[in-house]
């Protein structure tokens, strides 16, 4: 029996076999999970779908979390076969411009797109999924240490970010009637293909290896043990926390 035997849940962003993602979805179904794989567009779904091919325990579900009518349609579709234990949302977006020079050049476009895709979408996935959740079901979202330190190049990102923390604390309110947890788990430095649009993520991942007490980045495999822990039983008394998975490097001075 592992940790999620019997219970149905969502994860949004799968783009490729590195996304944080997928770790999740594939850790979730080896624990017995039945998952809906949520991809953006077609070009991710047809990635998504060489991932599950074959493989049981997965569904693919096309979702753009930017558009209300989508995230209403895909929850309506999940919704068929049963409610959901568990949600999360691993998605996040800026304009390549805004993460290349300095942050008072954010274009308000550029801000606008980075909150909408990288935020807002959290509240809009949870306020559509919420009559389809399970009491005692567990949203997670992935955030950064951007949204408190200043990391040069993270830029509208960061704010992006402490948005997004602020909005678990509040839906972990508003939802915590019913028993269900919202939590944010802070991951270190990863190479997926949002990492590498930042401006020296591969400088970043060096500092951490150097500086983080057990001198080696997080990987994805062990963002997705901490989000079984929350999204599982076992994580039953958490809610409105930020948990870091990053070798310690966030407690450094």
């Amino acid at each position: 029996m592992g940790l999620l035997s019997g219970k149905r849940g969502i994860v949004f962003g799968v783009a490729n076999q590195r996304s944080i993602a997928w770790a999740v979805a594939e850790r979730a179904v080896g624990e017995g999970a039945h998952v809906y794989v949520g991809a953006q567009n077609e070009r991710m779904m047809e990635s998504a779908s060489k991932l599950v091919d074959g493989r049981d325990g997965y569904s693919l579900v096309q979702c753009d979390l930017n558009f209300d009518e989508q995230i209403a349609q895909a929850a309506e579709a999940v919704a068929k076969d049963g409610k959901l234990d568990f949600a999360v949302h691993s998605v996040a977006y800026a304009l390549r411009e805004d993460l290349q020079g300095r942050f008072i050049e954010t274009s308000r476009e550029g801000f606008k797109v980075a909150l909408e895709t990288s935020a807002y979408s959290f509240v809009a996935m949870a306020r559509a999924l919420e009559p389809h959740l399970n009491d005692d079901a567990s949203l997670v979202t992935m955030t950064y240490i951007g949204s408190e330190r200043v990391l040069p190049g993270y830029n509208v990102m960061g704010v992006a970010k402490a948005a997004l923390e602020s909005i678990t604390r509040y839906l972990a309110y508003d939802l915590g009637e019913r028993g269900i947890r919202v939590n944010a788990v802070s991951p270190g430095p990863i190479n997926t293909v949002a990492a590498r649009g930042i401006r020296g993520f591969t400088q970043i991942l060096g500092v951490v290896s150097e500086r983080a007490p057990l001198k080696r980045p997080a990987e994805q495999t062990q963002v997705a043990a901490t989000t079984m822990y929350l999204i599982s039983d076992l994580g039953h008394g958490v809610t409105g926390e930020v948990i870091c998975v990053d070798s310690g490097y966030h407690m450094m001075g």
